[in-house]
């Protein structure tokens, strides 16, 4: 649907009032836009009153029908925000809805992948069935088929809801009652009931908890979870959460924008302002994560005079963190037993919300609070699913689902991440040792960047040195909000952000100008273009072709030859290491859908590869260029000239192709790329799919190495912003950098914005440089139109121009006839 169209919708303009182009865009038909009208608002699940629809559809019932069998055939949530239609109204309550989404997915045997997340978790909650609990369903339907004793999907559904968690400080109303219904009820229920229909809608922590669970059950009433403009909440760890699938319906979309922008300073008003989101939707998004149980109300919710002495024995609001022993849960209490002022037992962190203050989380204990903005730490996907898939500790995993659907850890929640991250072990066999060591590296990480005061020297005599709180954002989740949204977001809660190093090829970076950002300034900085950038003001890099796409190869180029292994990079992928021998092939299969870069690697199996942290200090700068001091480079010496590695912290990767000892696998080093992900190179060297560059976990060469090799067989590779999380070597002398050279001190922060700017501006001057000028496309070089390119999903612009890196030289490269090669030097070595 045309925003435009959408947004006209949404401010309830009537055909008459609709702009001109508004029209023309629907064909100049009133019909048309009514029909528009009646879409949006069953997709949006829209109240019938005060809506256009209402003047589109006539018969309000109809309507509400129309919206229910929308909403269940798309397997959306159910409508809690119209329960008084939907209960009252039609008598379909959140369970029989629920019901009927299970048994058509079952009678379609559809997997129980299809339920999408939330929609899953609230069926869970209500209907007891989860992924285990579906198949062990289906299974039963099926053999009932095979043996004549055929039931039904319905037949083998729960008849009633199991027993649900309600919180006192949610409201009950009632539902669609009958006077059969009510001589079935005790004299409490009834007593309950009476009340409701005399007084309207009551706490239901001043009603009976049996009674409110029993009514419940049978769908005499409803709850609703309160939300006022001033309510605050916290995320917990998720519990409970089921990752399946993202449909993409209006308010899926809605609560995971919230989840990862909301944190416990902030009010649902000041949310749904900076978001720029309704405050009506904020709110029901709000109350949902609640009634999920996803979300902890803050503050005082109920009085101990309101609430019914039964409620002091309730279980708490998730049940299935109940099991969790008492040590490992998020929060703690210094002195004895927690208890409420109604008198009941707090078991669990939801009950955070009965206090009349924050005193919960293990950080507000030890930190005394500070009215404070916080360090943003980001984080990408391929780190949440280390954490998921290493089996580290019995409860990292919700943490790290929390990582990767909420897209935030906040402060309050890291004391308990922490603890999960060193049960840790530190050594494991084959490749989940990769997991053990992103997982101490990130604890390392999170321990120097939170509340440490060396990073906080000059805040001033007034305010105490406490350091920084550190909340950990999902790069992915940050795009999914609007770049001024993001904006908005990021400055109002954070000083700093700092992003762990490598990021993915298969993101797009954040970029910020405030807060600061100690990481990649704009997308391109984390690009191939961003690569050829630094081979271009050095002169030095290895032999790198980049081909638009659409381009095709005949034949390997001369150029790369003489090597045994090539780097190979797709655009907007990670790179692999693939041996030269049968790359043709996948190199054009991969030209088909993407633009890839072609870079030598190693001309004896890989290449030997070193990361040189920065910034560099004065004693790295002196003496002559060996192994060991390898910040005297000459090509580093240049770059140094050209991008700003003082105020910025990361690492520059170097290459050395001419390594020639065959590595063993048990070798360990630091600065090297010989592990693979996903299956490595078999016995004869080769391998059909290209094979992840990843590091290992140690900070300097231990294996092999030439001691010998001299300056002019290093190239730099790549440089990456940021703090790496591959090698806790690495990643230890980056953190005494940062603290060294005051990087988190406001001269240094302010010299940051200024630098990143001009790297900015130079670096999309350089990408600019070689997208002008384009020729026509030469059928014979196989070279694609520009025009003909969609662009990038990154936002970063997909070349133009195939183009070379050679001989210290960045050139177009016309594919018909390339300069020859000069191998002379190369074959030397061979013989030798």
């Amino acid at each position: 649907m045309n925003t435009d169209v959408e947004f006209h919708i949404r401010q309830n303009y009537p055909w008459t009032k609709l702009p001109a182009n508004v029209k023309q865009s629907l064909g100049n038909s009133q019909r048309e836009y009514e029909k528009q009208v009646l879409l949006y608002s069953i997709r949006n699940q829209l109240r019938f009153r005060n809506n256009l629809v209402r003047h589109v559809r006539k018969d309000e019932r109809k309507y509400y029908e129309e919206l229910l069998k929308y909403s269940r055939d798309h397997l959306m949530l159910y409508p809690y925000h119209l329960s008084d239609i939907m209960v009252k109204g039609l008598r379909i309550t959140p369970f029989s809805y629920y019901i009927g989404i299970m048994e058509d997915i079952m009678n379609s045997e559809k997997s129980y992948d299809s339920l999408p997340n939330f929609t899953a978790a609230d069926c869970l909650r209500l209907l007891g069935i989860g992924r285990n609990q579906y198949i062990d369903l289906m299974n039963q339907c099926r053999s009932s088929k095979k043996f004549f004793r055929r039931k039904s999907a319905r037949d083998l559904l729960p008849a009633k809801p199991v027993e649900i968690s309600v919180e006192p400080w949610w409201t009950a109303q009632t539902g669609y009652i009958t006077e059969d219904d009510i001589r079935i009820c005790s004299p409490a229920e009834k007593k309950a009931i009476d009340k409701m229909i005399d007084s309207g809608p009551q706490l239901t922590g001043s009603t009976e908890y049996n009674v409110v669970l029993s009514l419940y059950n049978r769908g005499f009433i409803y709850l609703d979870v309160p939300i006022s403009d001033d309510s605050c909440i916290s995320v917990p760890p998720l519990e409970g959460f089921v990752m399946n699938r993202v449909q993409g319906d209006y308010f899926e979309t809605l609560l995971y924008k919230i989840f990862v922008s909301i944190d416990e300073q902030t009010n649902v008003a000041e949310l749904a302002n900076v978001l720029e989101i309704d405050l009506g939707l904020v709110k029901n998004a709000v109350s949902m994560y609640c009634r999920l149980g996803f979300a902890v109300k803050k503050g005082p919710v109920i009085s101990a005079e309101q609430l019914h002495p039964s409620w002091k024995n309730a279980p708490s609001l998730n049940r299935l963190k109940s099991t969790v022993d008492p040590q490992k849960m998020l929060l703690s209490w210094e002195q004895g037993s927690p208890v409420m002022e109604g008198g009941s037992s707090a078991t669990d962190t939801d009950t955070t919300s009965l206090e009349e203050a924050d005193t919960g989380s293990v950080s507000s204990l030890s930190i005394p609070a500070a009215p404070t903005k916080r360090i943003a730490f980001l984080f990408d996907s391929t780190l949440t699913a280390f954490l998921m898939m290493g089996n580290l500790s019995p409860n990292l995993k919700s943490h790290a689902v929390t990582m990767f659907e909420v897209g935030k850890l906040s402060d309050e929640t890291l004391d308990s991440f922490l603890a999960e991250l060193e049960k840790v072990e530190s050594t494991a066999e084959g490749e989940a040792q990769r997991y053990f060591d992103h997982a101490l590296t990130l604890k390392n990480t999170i321990l120097f960047l939170r509340y440490n005061k060396e990073l906080t020297q000059d805040q001033g005599p007034d305010i105490p040195n406490i350091g920084f709180p550190l909340d950990m954002l999902r790069c992915e989740s940050l795009l999914g909000l609007d770049q001024a949204t993001c904006s908005r977001v990021l400055n109002k809660n954070y000083k700093l952000l700092v992003s762990m190093a490598p990021l993915s090829n298969e993101i797009r970076p954040i970029s910020s100008c405030t807060p600061q950002h100690i990481g990649p300034a704009i997308p391109e900085v984390s690009s191939i273009w961003f690569k050829l950038y630094v081979y271009h003001v050095t002169g030095q890099g290895p032999p790198s072709l980049l081909l638009s796409k659409g381009s095709r190869l005949r034949k390997l180029p001369d150029t790369f030859q003489v090597y045994d292994r090539l780097l190979i990079t797709s655009w907007g992928h990670d790179p692999g290491v693939v041996p030269s021998s049968n790359v043709l092939t996948m190199l054009n299969d991969a030209l088909t859908h993407s633009a890839v870069l072609i870079q030598g690697h190693g001309v004896h199996g890989h290449g030997e590869i070193a990361h040189i942290p920065f910034p560099f200090n004065a004693e790295d700068l002196k003496g002559e260029f060996s192994y060991s001091n390898m910040c005297v480079h000459k090509a580093l010496q240049k770059l140094k000239e050209n991008v700003d590695l003082e105020h910025q912290c990361g690492y520059i990767t170097m290459l050395n192709a001419n390594n020639r000892h065959r590595r063993r696998a048990s070798d360990s080093a630091e600065c090297r790329g010989d592990t693979h992900l996903g299956g490595g190179l078999d016995n004869h060297g080769s391998n059909e799919s290209f094979e992840l560059v990843t590091e290992d976990n140690n900070g300097e060469i231990k294996g092999k190495t030439d001691p010998f090799s001299s300056e002019d067989e290093w190239v730099p590779l790549e440089l990456c912003f940021g703090m790496p999380l591959f090698s806790s070597e690495l990643n230890r002398k980056v953190c005494q950098k940062i603290a060294s050279h005051k990087l988190c001190s406001n001269e240094s922060l302010q010299e940051l914005l200024h630098s990143s700017r001009k790297l900015s501006l130079k670096v999309l001057s350089f990408v600019q440089s070689f997208q002008d000028g384009m020729q026509p496309s030469d059928l014979d070089s196989g070279v694609s139109n520009p025009l003909s390119q969609p662009p990038a999903e990154s936002g970063v612009p997909l070349p133009a121009l195939n183009l070379i890196f050679k001989d210290g030289q960045l050139k177009e490269w016309s594919g018909r006839a390339p300069p020859p090669l000069d191998i002379t030097a190369l074959q030397k070595d061979q013989h030798t």
